[in-house]
């Protein structure tokens, strides 16, 4: 069964961290393994109740992606061959 399910008066009061994260991730790759094996073997009818754990899995993953607060700079990305690269760790960009 998935982690991500959490009984209704538990909901808002699990804690997020890495290890729960990383066992999401796990999860779906291992998810993404039987998939693709069912997917192989003609069995696309049992790949449904997977999808929608994986498709779950990664919704929520996302939710808290986007809580998160954001602490990298946002890549910027340059259409003109003059520009000058984005200044990066303080150091100047060079044409």
């Amino acid at each position: 069964m998935s982690i991500v399910f959490v009984p209704k008066k538990l909901r808002g009061k699990a804690k997020i961290n890495q290890e729960t994260i990383q066992r999401l991730l796990d999860e779906n790759d291992q998810l993404i393994r039987c998939i693709t094996e069912y997917m192989q073997k003609g069995r696309a009818v049992e790949c449904v109740q997977y999808q929608q754990i994986l498709h779950r899995n990664i919704v929520y993953l996302a939710t808290i992606a986007d809580a998160s607060p954001d602490d990298t700079p946002p890549v910027t990305n340059c259409s003109s061959s003059n520009a000058s690269t984005p200044a990066l760790n303080g150091h100047e960009g060079t044409q």
